[in-house]
């Protein structure tokens, strides 16, 4: 007589193992897939960015998608050189064979004022190379020309374009006269109507300019004030000039 055990089919090997597993607490760690974007390597990260206990993956991403922009070093704005607090007497030729001790130069532009005729005492310098410029920075920068100590980098940043209506502004509306003075050692701070409004304390200003390096919205250090009367001007000189303007003392004289 066939006996129950008998009639029972042996199970399979692999079968077996899985029913020795401890049925009352199965574990399903071996059916969890470790990353189900494995078949599709574009979309990889996306696992990363779905996995809720890796949240900081978002920020990664997001940046690794706008890299910032690099500056071309082919650029004109990797060659120009700011060359400032130079001596008024300083002209192109003179300021090209300084700087061309250090590297090739193209181009070299002293900034004179249109009004006075006079240097601003800053100048603009282009390069062959970037190469060139980071040599020129690099030897002349805190040197000395003159008895001056110059300030050499690459230019200024350009103007943001909520700075520049206002600017343009100031410069359309400045009234020229003959009856003008020069007002240099403005402290950085100094606006156009600060300038204007401190002056008429002691004549009949018509306008005033506090100048600025062209493509910025840095003060130049120095600015103009116009008048209706030579009288006005001998009065400014004589009551402004040392006197002080935003705690620094200025210096007024005829333009």
């Amino acid at each position: 007589m066939a006996t129950i055990s008998s009639l029972t089919t042996p199970l399979p090997t692999s079968t077996k193992l899985a029913l020795s597993r401890n049925q009352s607490k199965p574990s399903f760690q071996i059916l969890k897939p470790a990353n189900p974007f494995n078949h599709f390597p574009k979309f990889t990260h996306l696992h990363k960015i779905l996995n809720t206990k890796a949240p900081q993956r978002l920020f990664a991403v997001a940046e690794e998608t706008a890299p910032a922009a690099a500056v071309d070093p082919s650029s004109e704005a990797a060659r120009r050189l700011y060359v400032g607090n130079i001596p008024r007497t300083l002209t192109n030729e003179e300021l090209t064979k300084i700087v061309e001790e250090h590297g090739a130069v193209e181009k070299a532009e002293v900034m004179y004022d249109k009004y006075s005729g006079r240097s601003r005492r800053f100048a603009f310098v282009t390069m062959k190379t970037a190469e060139d410029a980071n040599a020129a920075i690099e030897k002349l920068n805190g040197t000395e020309i003159g008895g001056r100590e110059i300030k050499v980098n690459i230019t200024e940043k350009p103007l943001q374009s909520l700075d520049l209506p206002s600017l343009q502004s100031d410069e359309s509306q400045f009234v020229d006269s003959p009856y003008k003075v020069y007002v240099g050692n403005l402290a950085k701070t100094v606006a156009t109507d600060t300038l204007k409004n401190f002056f008429s304390k002691k004549g009949n200003v018509l306008s005033a300019k506090v100048s600025r390096v062209p493509g910025t919205s840095k003060s130049s250090g120095f600015g103009f004030v116009t008048f209706s009367s030579g009288e006005d001007v001998e009065v400014a000189i004589s009551s402004f000039n040392n006197s002080l303007l935003e705690g620094q003392p200025i210096r007024v004289n005829k333009a």
